[in-house]
């Protein structure tokens, strides 16, 4: 999944969060449509106000998740910011 492009298709900004994802809010969630033809719901990084429109180009990275557990194990997944 990594590296991916695509456009913004909706998005939404998630004011109050799981508990794990506290830290981070307010943070855009957006539905995506891949360049290949699949789609994905991830969360937007990087981004301004000016980007956080239905069309925005994205890509595919990796970042932190949530906190590292108490064993400091860092949770990574994918998320996508514009380009």
């Amino acid at each position: 999944m990594l590296g991916k492009t695509g456009k913004i298709l909706s998005w939404t900004v998630v004011r109050v969060p799981p508990a794990d994802f506290s830290d981070q809010a307010p943070y855009p969630v957006a539905l995506v449509e891949l360049d290949d033809g699949g789609r994905i719901t991830a969360q937007l990084v990087d981004w301004t106000a000016k980007q956080l429109i239905t069309g925005q180009n994205v890509v595919t990275v990796v970042r932190r998740v949530i906190k590292p557990n108490t064993e400091g194990v860092i949770p990574y997944g994918i998320k996508v910011k514009p380009i």
